[in-house]
C-alpha cells in the first residue's frame, strides 16, 4: 500500500530558496541600513571598518572618524573695571566679581551644565575645568565646578593680556597718555603697549600653547574660564586668522564660546560668544 506525501500548502516561492522572499523589515533596521548607506547604493560597510561618526548639519565636514578635544570657553563675569571699561590685565590679580558678575557667573554655569545634555547635544558633558589664576575667573570658575561638581584647576596660558603701563586706565586715559597707539595695538594685533606688555599675536601665541596642551589630553570636554582678549586669541588661533581681527569678535562678560580641536588642526568653532544669560 503506497502513502500519499504530506501536502505542502506554502507558496511556490517559500518553497523555493532561490527565489524566496525576505521577510519585510522593520522600521529600526530600515533606519540603520540608511544609515549605514546614506546614499541608497545598497553597498555595504566593509568588514571591521566603523561607520563615520554622526556630526550635525552645519558642523565643519570631515571624512575621518576623529573625536576632538572640545573646550568651553566661558569669560569671568563682570568686575567695577568691567563697568568702568578699564584695561584690566595679567598685571595684577584683581578684582573680584561685583554682585552682577557673581550672578553672571551663575547663569554661565548654567549654561555650561547643559552642554551634552539638551544643547550641543554632539558635544560630551565637562569632565574638566582650567581657569585663569586671576581673582574675577578663579571666582567665576568656582561657581561653574560647584554646578559641574568638578575640581579647578588653574594654568596661567588662559590668563588676560598683560597691558603694560595701560593697566587700569580706560580707553580715553590711553589715548590721552600715548595719542595714536591703542587703536592700532587692537587693529594690528602687533604693537605692544609700553611697560613690557603684550601684543594681541603674543596673546595667540601663548593661547595657541595652552590648547595645544588640551588637544594632547586626548578627546573630552574641557571648560576653561578666561578673559575677553584671551578668548578672541583664542577664537583667532583656531580659525587660522590675521591677529588684527580678532577684536571684531564680541566676548560679552559670562559668555561662551565651544571650539573643537581636532588631531589634523583642521579645527572648529561652533560657538562664538553666546550669552549666557536669556536662555
Amino acid at each position: 500500500m503506497t502513502s500519499t506525501p504530506p501536502r505542502d500548502d506554502r507558496p511556490a516561492d517559500d518553497r523555493h530558496g532561490a527565489h524566496a522572499h525576505a521577510p519585510d523589515p522593520s522600521p529600526a533596521d530600515a533606519l540603520a541600513a540608511s544609515a549605514a548607506d546614506p546614499a541608497g547604493s545598497g553597498a555595504s560597510a566593509a568588514p571591521g571598518t566603523r561607520r563615520r561618526a554622526d556630526r550635525p548639519s552645519g558642523s565643519v565636514p570631515r571624512f575621518d572618524d576623529d573625536e576632538p578635544t572640545t573646550v568651553v570657553l566661558v569669560r569671568h563675569g563682570q568686575t567695577t573695571m568691567t563697568v568702568s571699561r578699564g584695561y584690566s590685565g595679567s598685571s595684577e590679580p584683581g578684582p573680584s566679581l561685583d554682585e552682577r558678575g557673581r550672578q553672571q557667573a551663575a547663569a554661565a554655569a548654567a549654561l555650561v551644565h547643559r552642554v551634552g545634555r539638551d544643547l550641543w547635544g554632539d558635544i560630551a558633558y565637562p569632565s574638566e575645568i582650567v581657569a585663569s589664576p586671576m581673582i574675577r575667573t578663579q571666582e567665576t570658575a568656582g561657581v561653574v565646578a560647584e554646578r559641574l561638581g568638578l575640581p579647578v584647576r588653574t594654568d596661567p596660558a588662559f590668563q588676560e593680556a598683560h597691558f603694560g603701563h595701560w593697566q587700569g586706565l580706560t580707553s580715553e586715559q590711553i589715548e590721552e597718555r600715548w595719542p595714536g597707539r591703542l587703536e592700532p595695538w587692537h587693529t594690528t594685533g602687533r604693537l605692544r603697549p609700553p611697560g613690557g606688555g603684550e601684543s594681541i599675536e603674543d596673546v595667540g601665541v601663548r593661547l595657541r600653547a595652552g590648547l595645544d596642551a588640551l588637544r594632547a589630553g586626548g578627546s573630552r570636554t574641557v571648560v576653561v574660564v578666561s578673559h575677553a582678549v584671551a578668548i578672541r586669541a583664542a577664537l583667532g588661533v583656531t580659525l587660522g586668522v590675521d591677529p588684527g581681527t580678532w577684536s571684531q569678535l564680541r566676548v560679552a562678560p559670562a559668555s561662551v564660546s565651544i571650539i573643537r580641536l581636532f588631531g589634523d588642526r583642521r579645527d572648529e568653532i561652533a560657538v562664538a560668544g553666546a550669552p549666557s544669560e536669556g536662555w
